[in-house]
């Protein structure tokens, strides 16, 4: 089964250089981890900082574009991976080797499975 792992951590921690030694260190972290789960890894990204983003959101019909993300909160969706594991005790397992800088939490979504 496919499980899409969500990475939520404040991106302040990261600071606005991305060639910053602390941006650097997680990228290593994040190259080891994805060599550590292997085959498992079946895709996955980071992102650019929430102030990039673009939110269409539609209400009663209606459409309106908003710069930023769609919630302010105090983590953002930072990047995913999308792993193929056996089960959610699996996903799980790889999902708590996942690195973050700091404090955060990873979401783990199974994939609607379509026939």
């Amino acid at each position: 089964m496919q499980y899409l792992l969500l990475i939520y951590e404040d991106e302040s921690v990261y600071g606005d250089n991305h060639d910053s030694p602390t941006v650097a260190e997680i990228v290593r972290r994040h190259m080891a981890f994805g060599e550590e789960i292997g085959a498992a890894r079946k895709g996955g990204a980071g992102l650019q900082p929430t102030s990039m983003a673009t939110t269409v959101v539609t209400r009663a019909g209606a459409q309106t574009i908003h710069d930023g993300p769609f919630a302010e909160t105090r983590e953002q969706l930072g990047g995913f991976y999308l792993i193929d594991a056996p089960d959610l005790d699996a996903a799980i397992a790889i999902a708590k080797k996942l690195p973050l800088h700091a404090d955060g939490s990873i979401e783990i979504r199974p994939l609607l499975e379509m026939e």
